[in-house]
């Protein structure tokens, strides 16, 4: 379907939602946060996160509805736009999208604070605890209640999301319902990729340090140094 001024409409519609939607972001997460930890202790709290909670996956659908309506890609936005696409299946992957609304805003700015290497780590390590807190939520809500589980509190899941992002993975505490094994699986996954892309930023940044040392020092050398054949005030030798 071809809408009139589409790309326009829709670049405009993304300036507009760009603000609200990196509040939104973390606000899911914080009615996620309390639909799980409130549990069965208070059930207003509960139905409150839990209608918030729609609420905000409501603005989430319209906002991805409205972008594949004005882009008239039609099916190929699903994979042109496939971040967004999965987040709005997963919604507990929502915190991904508060670092991809964060790239936007500052795009709009111009140059950025950091450079490329600062950006990768902190965007990598921003999106690392953004998904060891969500995965410790649901790990936790799948765990519990469970016979035999040795996740029965938001501590023992914390300190298994922290164990399996960065690989460790003590084996003292272990998912054992096929929803949480599959959680843990994803999380290693996405921690690997993460670990790679801060290890791989900060060996190039120092290559770069190290090699912009070497560039500065290399004209000093050869010039007035003591054994130099050149260097004033060293009489020529003549045979």
């Amino acid at each position: 379907m071809h809408v009139r001024n589409g790309p326009a409409r829709q670049r405009a519609w993304e300036r507009r939602l760009e603000l609200p939607l990196l509040i939104a972001s973390p606000l899911f997460l914080a009615c996620y946060a309390v639909l799980v930890l409130v549990h069965r202790a208070d059930p207003v709290w509960h139905d409150v996160a839990l209608a918030w909670l729609l609420l905000i996956w409501t603005l989430f659908t319209v906002d991805y509805g409205v972008r594949l309506l004005l882009s008239g890609q039609g099916p190929r936005f699903v994979r042109t736009h496939w971040l967004d696409t999965i987040v709005l299946v997963l919604p507990l992957l929502r915190p991904l999208r508060i670092v991809n609304t964060y790239v936007a805003l500052q795009r709009r700015r111009g140059r950025p604070r950091l450079s490329l290497y600062g950006r990768v780590m902190a965007y990598a390590g921003v999106t690392a605890a953004l998904l060891t807190f969500a995965a410790a939520l649901a790990v936790l809500q799948q765990e519990r209640d469970a016979p035999g589980a040795t996740i029965r509190t938001f501590g023992d899941s914390v300190w298994w999301a922290c164990s399996a992002i960065t690989t460790v993975g003590y084996g003292d505490v272990t998912p054992v319902t096929p929803w949480g094994r599959t959680f843990a699986v994803a999380l290693m996954i996405c921690g690997l990729a993460l670990l790679g892309a801060v290890t791989g930023s900060f060996s190039s940044w120092l290559i770069q340090v190290f090699g912009r040392e070497d560039q500065e020092r290399a004209p000093d050398t050869g010039k007035g140094s003591p054994g130099s054949e050149n260097s004033p005030g060293t009489p020529s030798r003549r045979p």
